[in-house]
This record gives C-alpha cells, sequence and structure tokens, in this order.
C-alpha cells in the first residue's frame, strides 16, 4: 500500500474465470480520489499488515466453487478487516435460498422450488409453467452449471438434477420466455438510491455476458428492487451496493430473478456517475474504518 494513503482493499480471486470489466475504472477512481486501492484474492495468503482496513467485495467469482473454503476465509477475515457488504448479509446472500425468503415477504420473485442434497423425494415440479425449466445450483455464479431444459427433455432434465443434487443443494425455475424479447434487467442500487439500468442477454453454462448501454429505470422496476433491498435493510442494515436483476413472466408481471449483494457486475463504465457514487461512498466508509471511536480519523 502506498504510504499516505488510505488503502482499500477490493476483494477478488487468485484467477478471475473471467474478466471483471468494472476493475480498472474503479481501481482508476479511487486513486484518483485519494485511495489506494488493493486487490484481495479471498483465496490467496496475504502477509501481516497486507489486508487493509476496509474491502470491499467485488469479483470472488470461483467462490460458489469452493462454498466451504469460502465462508471460512469470511469468518476469518472478519476479525481483521472491515468487510462491506458486511459478512452476515454476504453468508445470507451466497444460498439462493434467500429467493424464497423474499418471496415469504412478497416480493415478486420467479418461482422458484429448492432441494436440498441428497433429497430423496426431489422431483421436477409439475403443472402448468413447468414444461421448460432451468435447473442449476442453489450455490452458482456466472451461469456456472445452469441449464435449461425444454419441453420435452424431462429425463434429461431430471437427470442433471440429480446428478447436482448427489454434490449439492440445486433448484428449478421455470424458463421465463420474456428474456429472449424484453431482456433481463440488471437494476443497480448504490449507497441508498437506484443509479441505473442495462439489459442483459440470456447466458447459461459456458456462455459470454452481453449486456446494453444504460438504460432509464421505471417506475415498477424501482419499486421491485427497492422493496427487496429494503427487507435486506431491515435484517442486516443498508448494503453498500446491490443489483436487481428483474425479468417479465409470462403474464408481463415483473419478477425478481436474482438480488446480488457480493459479488455483482455494476456496469460502472457505462455509468459514470453511479462510479462516482460508488467511489464517495468508498471514500467515507474508508474514512469511518481509520477513525478510533470517539475521535477524530488516525
Amino acid at each position: 500500500m502506498t504510504r499516505g494513503r488510505p488503502g482499500v482493499g477490493l476483494v477478488t480471486c487468485a484467477v478471475l474465470p473471467e474478466p471483471d470489466p468494472d476493475a480498472a475504472p474503479l481501481a482508476d477512481a479511487l486513486g484518483a480520489a485519494g485511495l489506494d486501492p488493493v486487490a484481495i484474492p479471498w483465496d490467496a495468503e496475504h502477509p501481516a499488515g497486507a489486508v487493509p482496513e476496509l474491502c470491499v467485495f467485488r469479483s470472488c467469482w470461483n467462490a460458489h466453487e469452493r462454498p466451504e473454503e469460502f465462508l471460512s476465509w469470511l469468518g476469518a477475515r472478519s476479525g481483521d478487516t472491515r468487510l462491506l457488504n458486511p459478512p452476515p448479509l454476504v453468508r445470507w446472500n451466497f444460498h439462493k435460498n434467500y429467493l424464497l425468503e423474499l418471496a415469504r415477504a412478497g416480493v415478486p420473485v420467479v418461482p422458484t422450488r429448492l432441494f436440498r442434497r441428497g433429497d430423496p423425494g426431489a422431483a421436477l415440479p409439475e403443472g402448468p409453467g413447468w414444461e421448460d425449466v432451468v435447473v442449476k445450483p442453489a450455490i452458482s455464479a456466472a451461469s456456472w452449471r445452469t441449464h435449461r431444459f425444454r419441453a420435452g427433455a424431462r429425463s434429461e432434465a431430471a437427470s442433471f438434477l440429480s446428478s447436482l443434487l448427489a454434490e449439492r443443494d440445486a433448484m428449478v425455475q421455470p424458463y421465463q420466455a420474456a428474456i429472449e424479447t424484453a431482456g433481463e434487467r440488471a437494476i443497480v442500487w448504490i449507497d441508498g438510491a437506484v443509479t441505473h439500468a442495462v439489459r442483459k442477454s440470456p447466458r447459461f453454462s459456458g456462455g459470454d455476458e452481453s449486456v446494453s448501454p444504460p438504460l432509464p429505470v421505471t417506475a415498477e422496476e424501482r419499486r421491485i428492487a427497492q422493496r427487496a433491498i429494503d427487507l435486506v435493510a431491515r435484517r442486516f442494515g443498508a448494503p453498500l451496493y446491490a443489483r436487481a436483476d428483474l425479468v417479465p413472466d409470462a403474464t408481463g408481471r415483473l419478477r425478481l430473478s436474482e438480488l446480488e449483494l457480493f459479488e455483482p457486475s455494476l456496469f460502472l463504465a457505462r455509468e459514470p456517475a453511479a462510479l462516482a457514487r460508488f467511489v464517495e461512498a468508498i471514500a467515507r466508509e474508508a474514512a469511518d474504518s481509520r477513525r478510533p471511536a470517539g475521535g477524530s480519523p488516525a
């Protein structure tokens, strides 16, 4: 870290599975704001004193492949640095069971059936709307091991579900066909406010992410995203940042497909105002982390 400049750790992984388009603009903007951004791979050793007092989760994009190790790291690191978003929130968001909790609280969520590892009674949901399904792990990222099975491929879907459940928790959702036309909209929320949205193209295992330029956020998109984040804030405190992914269902009603709270791309290069807001919030949190209790910054 550079002497005299407050360090900010950006939590990542030792080998990124794909490029992080937010990394360079965020690091440059933090540097311009007088901070010293330091990459902190969660899956690497760090010498004593090398981890800054404040660390912000950004691209720990292999954590889903080693969940027990990641959660162990999270617990160990919580004692020697301030992590944002905070560890209790990250633990909650790490497993897609959170979707069921949000649905029970009244958030319109894409219908989700969750199965625990080794569940002997696990079976694909039946009935209208469940002919075309997506099957994926309950802890996943970047569409890892996420597959769509169209109507007529029930046996293949059941076999894939069984293979997942032999190793881990898994989930089934009805495929939302509107993602091919209206698209999935990623609503970005930073430091208390929605900043922008982008349209994401469908992505499955092995595919690349493709997103639009920034788009205006509709009143309904803002309402659903804020509803979900408000529920999170009441339980864990307000997050520093969040991304709510929304898609229309077969009736046109918007539904939440993901609420990402510790590793989402925020598409900062596409919206300079959002980048500036993020950097300002991180700078404030860094100053607070350096401030002794009841005193001025150290």
